[in-house]
């Protein structure tokens, strides 16, 4: 909630509403509709960002005239993994927020799946795409080291950045897939399947991958490509790829990367005629709003999507103000044990 405040202040600010300094507390607590604590909490962020500064106790706080000027004019361009992802909720809020704090923010033409990852595919997009900064999510290894040696500032939302100069965010989940496919075994699973895309998958397997497949061998099971499959990232490619895995021997367990797969993983049990959980465990590494309406409850990986959009947010503020930032933030997330996991059949 600060957050979503301090965005709003930085919006009037940003519009010319108030000039020199911002209304006291109380006053903006009303108008927001919010607690006085939290305004206060809002007014100290947004002096941390150098948006406002402290004239002492009792005084409303300056505004900071750069503010003024540097912020409208920065265009913010978002290239997404996959077309679908701009419907998703988070994404709407964090361009909306942005556009609030006076940004010029808007979804490319296409998506990093349209441009078949390939990056020269994608420098010659960025080219060809009036911005002064990118947000790029869950974008692939080769991609980001594309990126990170380009002059134009880029945020690495998701995606596999870890180690490269560029900044970043993401929920931290390798310690609740762990704890998740921990849970799996204690209940007698052993052909488990962790179903993820080919960028986490290869060129060697992301963190939250290796720490599935680590805790598989720590429980004595031989890993194979039967654990982390290969699959076409299509809709036919997506159910001929489950349809070769259950074939010979068939899984009493997928643990399912994103939640748009995992509803088509569910829907495939279902055709199959498998009942979750009675003939298969199935486990979401993401939260989903849908979820709330399942019964059984989805066994998943949550997340909150606010202090992810808030350090967007911050690294726009820093470059808008000329300040490099490449720094890399990891969020919460914890394993959420569900009704769509139960012992292995007999």
């Amino acid at each position: 909630m600060p957050d979503q405040v301090a965005g709003s202040i930085r919006a009037e600010i940003t519009k010319g509403r108030w000039s020199t300094t911002v209304p006291g507390r109380d006053k903006l607590a009303k108008e927001f509709g919010v607690s006085g604590k939290t305004v206060e909490a809002a007014l100290r962020a947004l002096q941390k960002q150098g948006l406002l500064e402290s004239q002492g106790s009792g005084r409303r706080r300056r505004i900071v005239e750069k503010m003024n000027t540097a912020t409208p004019s920065l265009r913010i361009a978002i290239l997404t993994f996959d077309p679908l992802l701009l419907t998703d909720g988070y994404m709407i809020k964090l361009q909306h927020q942005l556009s609030a704090a006076g940004y010029s923010a808007f979804f490319t033409k296409k998506s990093l799946t349209e441009l078949d990852f390939d990056v020269k595919k994608v420098s010659r997009f960025v080219a060809q795409t009036k911005a002064d900064a990118w947000i790029v999510g869950s974008a692939p290894r080769n991609v980001l080291e594309w990126l990170a040696e380009q002059p134009i500032p880029t945020f690495a939302l998701f995606g596999r950045r870890h180690g490269l100069p560029i900044a970043g965010v993401g929920p931290d989940k390798n310690a609740s897939i762990s704890e998740a496919t921990r849970r799996l075994l204690d209940l007698g699973h052993q052909r488990i399947a962790l179903i993820a895309r080919k960028s986490r998958r290869l060129p060697t397997p992301g963190a939250g991958e290796r720490v599935f497949l680590k805790e598989l061998a720590d429980h004595g099971i031989l890993t194979s490509n039967y654990h982390l499959p290969d699959w076409v990232e299509t809709v036919s490619g997506f159910r001929e790829g489950l349809e070769a895995l259950f074939r010979i021997t068939p899984p009493t367990a997928l643990i399912v990367d994103e939640a748009q797969f995992f509803l088509a993983a569910l829907q495939f049990c279902a055709n199959r005629g498998l009942k979750v959980p009675g003939d298969i465990s199935l486990i979401s590494t993401d939260n989903d709003g849908h979820f709330e309406w399942f019964t059984p409850s989805v066994a998943h990986i949550h997340w909150h999507r606010q202090p992810v959009i808030s350090r967007i947010e911050r690294w726009a503020a820093n470059i808008s103000r000329g300040k490099k930032d490449l720094r890399q933030t990891l969020t919460k997330a914890e394993f959420i044990e569900g009704g769509t996991i139960g012992p292995v059949p007999a």
